[in-house]
């Protein structure tokens, strides 16, 4: 049995400055705007439609998340040209960065693809990755997939996170036990 090696639950999120259009720079995991949580979602590039209706549907949650203090950021693999295509097919006010690196994605222990032809992309590329991380940097939820077609559901997640969030709750992080 093989192996990998995955970013676990309860542990630090690595720091990883990208780049937006605006020149910009987000460091993933740092939340902005006076929100103390940062949702970072990993998506394959432009390639990928299941990625742009994600990314469409986050947009109708994005003030539930500024409600319970969670900002958002997604990210992925693709240059800035690639990133500029894909801008026509996105309606999202969250920030987009580009430029992921593969050992970038190896380090959030993300599954990482070749493309099947030069039609879908030019480069290795992400499977999706959600990560969300609380005010001391620590991972409190993550979400990997090999493959499009598994993802969390935008409503499912932000109603659990709301929950998570309220302090009533006491809700640790979960999936931390040791082997």
């Amino acid at each position: 049995m093989t192996y990998t090696n995955k970013l676990a639950a309860g542990s630090e999120f690595p720091s990883i400055t990208l780049k937006d259009l605006e020149g910009g720079e987000h460091t993933l995991g740092k939340p902005r705007e006076g929100a103390t949580w940062q949702m970072v979602v990993v998506y394959r590039g432009r390639h990928c439609p299941m990625c742009t209706r994600y990314l469409n549907h986050l947009e109708d949650y994005k003030e539930k998340l500024a409600d319970i203090s969670i900002d958002i950021v997604a990210a992925s693999g693709d240059s800035s040209t690639q990133l500029e295509e894909h801008m026509t097919r996105l309606e999202v006010s969250f920030p987009l960065a580009y430029g992921l690196s593969e050992a970038q994605m190896k380090e959030l222990g993300l599954w990482v693809s070749l493309p099947r032809s030069e039609q879908e992309t030019d480069h290795n590329f992400a499977e999706p990755g959600l990560f969300v991380i609380n005010e001391q940097g620590t991972v409190q939820v993550v979400d990997i997939s090999n493959n499009p077609f598994v993802r969390p559901d935008v409503e499912t997640l932000v109603n659990g996170l709301a929950w998570i969030r309220n302090p009533d709750n006491n809700y640790p992080i979960r999936g931390t036990a040791p082997y």
